[in-house]
């Protein structure tokens, strides 16, 4: 029965892919991003309710005119400026720790790879990181979930229906 308990994964990620058109994108990208006001309070009454948002509104305002000045870097950009090294030899040195924790030696592999095998890990993470941050910041979050929905969907799909036959 464990087919049947793959392709529950593809059930639940075809009621996202049927449910996402639905949903509201989120207010402050609404605001801050795409600058439409009235996107922005049409989806909070819709995630929220009927109420007042004047203060979640006004809050959003006084970040729009502070973050108003910035520049959006592409991947390249914040490689480069010093103010976010800390944060980046952070994430540097959680992404070597999980090299480091061994994962790579208890997949029965022979020893004189293993070390080939981290070291290939980590590259291909590193490259996914930036290549899906690059894609992120081009198309938005929303056509990458459906679009993510609709792939994870078929190809369980087609395993499925494959594993059958």
């Amino acid at each position: 029965m464990w087919n049947v308990l793959l392709s529950f994964s593809g059930l639940v990620a075809l009621i996202q892919l049927l449910f996402l058109p639905f949903f509201p994108e989120s207010p402050p990208y609404l605001l801050l991003q795409k600058g439409d006001k009235a996107g922005c309070l049409k989806a909070m009454k819709q995630l929220w309710g009927e109420g007042n948002y004047h203060t979640e509104f006004d809050d959003m305002m006084k970040e729009k005119t502070v973050t108003k000045g910035t520049k959006i870097m592409n991947v390249l950009e914040v490689l480069k400026e010093p103010s976010v090294y800390p944060q980046l030899s952070t994430m540097l040195l959680l992404l070597l720790s999980l090299q480091l924790c061994g994962l790579s030696a208890t997949a029965r592999l022979q020893e004189s790879i293993i070390q080939y095998v981290s070291l290939g890990v980590a590259i291909s993470e590193l490259i996914s990181i930036i290549f899906c941050s690059s894609i992120i910041d081009r198309f938005g979050r929303r056509i990458l979930l459906w679009g993510g929905y609709l792939l994870m969907a078929l190809i369980l799909v087609l395993l499925e229906t494959s594993l059958l036959l």
